[in-house]
């Protein structure tokens, strides 16, 4: 309806929109996702969940603001590093609308902290972590043989650090036999490879032989993990926790040399031993023969002044002993002694026949009771008793079932010869009219009505032409 204001100008009302909620939502988080389809935003990590379902879920806040974040499993197993409650991060993603409770948020692709790098952060939570298991003490490391025979390594087939390695091993101790386990040494799949090099190892080559004379020659006896130096983005695949834990709980000593003196990674920290770089690990590992060497000779020389010095004092002690005629009762206090030591020794291997010639006979009395106490008879017996039941409770079953079986017979057959239908088919029938009653009186009946009759087998239709009332002749069905 038109409506005219003041100064007499008519003026038509506008059309008024109504929106339901889903629709007026559902528009907003189009326009506000094509807006802001890629924004980076920074604040504080609060209100931190992180299901099993892989999701992240956290709002991102700072003094006057804060904004809720979902990060879903895809992205959050990408990231670095562990996220925490206060920790200050930029967030980069899409702007979108959660529907169900109409709320802003952010759908995150990728997470990193505010200031230190998400690499450095990952380290020192790991670190942490794990030293707080106790995983960096001294009295949990394997101590490294001085002179192994025979050393794995895992490193890179191509790299320079394997051929330090064998460089130095050749030079120093050329008899050491070594075992290569490929392995890359960067990338995400590295710290898997060398896991799975340790497993390699520790399944093939750590099992005591039977033989003492082969003791030690299918048994690795130290494991080198070997690399290169590079940048922190080339070392992190060392920095992971799956593969610290593989060397925490390795049961050969294992020797880490990776990078230059300066890097550090988690391995070295839980590693036996942390070699500066992969040709101090050679070193390390073997120690050289004309070292050994003279360490030997040095033990030799020693051992050989000690005995002479030794016998040269027994010899004046014992001279000193025989010019004083106590020598003669030392020697005699000795025999006695030995001769007390013989009986004693005859009186133990005595006792110890006739304990066992006891333990003889009392093992062949238990085997002959044993011999005459017959299992296989009693459950032979058993067996033929419950054999005999079940046979009788078959008969039984049997005899119960033709019983009753023959009863049924009889009641079936008394239940046909009652039965209406079985006069049916000796030629009778049963006469209904329209309504479905059964027809016994023709007097009931005029012409014109319908009827239906039910013979042995079948029905039909009938319509009344006359009717002839009359009286129940005898051997009429009632």
């Amino acid at each position: 309806m038109d409506a005219t204001d003041q100064l007499g100008f008519q003026f038509r009302p506008a059309e008024r929109r109504v929106w339901t909620v889903r629709a007026l939502v559902s528009a907003v988080r189009s326009h506000i996702e094509r807006e802001y389809s890629d924004c980076w935003v920074e604040g504080e990590i609060s209100n931190l969940r992180n299901p099993d379902s892989g999701h992240l879920y956290f709002t991102l806040k700072e003094e006057s603001a804060q904004i809720r974040v979902v990060m879903f499993r895809s992205s959050a197993k990408l990231l670095r590093f562990r996220p925490e409650n206060g920790l200050h991060v930029t967030v980069r993603g899409r702007i979108t609308v959660y529907e169900e409770r109409g709320e802003l948020q952010i759908s995150a692709e990728f997470m990193e902290p505010k200031g230190a790098g998400a690499l450095q952060l990952a380290f020192e939570q790991l670190k942490a972590r794990l030293q707080a298991e106790g995983l960096f003490e001294a009295a949990r490391k394997k101590a490294i043989p001085p002179l192994p025979q025979r050393i794995g390594i895992i490193t890179s087939p191509q790299g320079a650090a394997l051929r330090d390695i064998l460089n130095v091993l050749a030079r120093r101790h050329h008899s050491a036999n070594v075992l290569i386990y490929p392995a890359q040494v960067q990338g995400d799949s590295a710290a898997g490879e060398v896991m799975a090099g340790l497993r390699y190892f520790h399944s093939h080559f750590h099992s005591e032989p039977r033989h003492p004379d082969l003791r030690g020659s299918r048994t690795v006896e130290v494991i080198i993990i070997a690399r290169g130096g590079g940048s922190a983005e080339d070392l992190a695949c060392f920095n992971h926790e799956g593969l610290a834990r593989a060397v925490a709980e390795s049961k050969i000593p294992v020797i880490s040399a990776i990078g230059h003196e300066t890097d550090f990674t988690i391995v070295d920290f839980v590693a036996d031993l942390r070699a500066p770089t992969p040709s101090a690990a050679a070193e390390l590992v073997i120690r050289s023969r004309q070292e050994i060497e003279a360490q030997a000779e040095d033990l030799y020389r020693r051992l050989e002044h000690a005995v002479r010095y030794r016998l040269l004092m027994a010899r004046q002690y014992l001279t000193e002993r025989a010019q004083h005629g106590a020598f003669a009762r030392m020697m005699d206090g000795i025999h006695r002694r030995q001769q007390k030591l013989d009986e004693q020794r005859f009186r133990l291997e005595k006792a110890e026949r006739q304990l066992l010639e006891r333990c003889r006979r009392r093992s062949e009395n238990v085997s002959s009771a044993v011999r005459h106490y017959d299992a296989r008879r009693r459950l032979a017996a058993v067996r033929q008793g419950l054999e005999a039941q079940v046979a009788n409770l078959a008969a039984a079953i049997r005899r119960r079932l033709l019983e009753s079986g023959g009863a049924l017979d009889r009641r079936a057959a008394s239940l046909e010869a009652l039965s209406p239908v079985a006069i049916l088919n000796r030629g009778y029938a049963l006469v209904f009219d329209a309504k479905g009653r059964l027809v016994k009186d023709a007097a009931r009946l005029e012409a014109g009505d319908e009827l239906s009759a039910r013979l042995a087998r079948g029905r039909v239709r009938a319509r009344v032409t006359a009717s002839e009332p009359g009286e129940p002749e005898p051997g009429d069905l009632h």
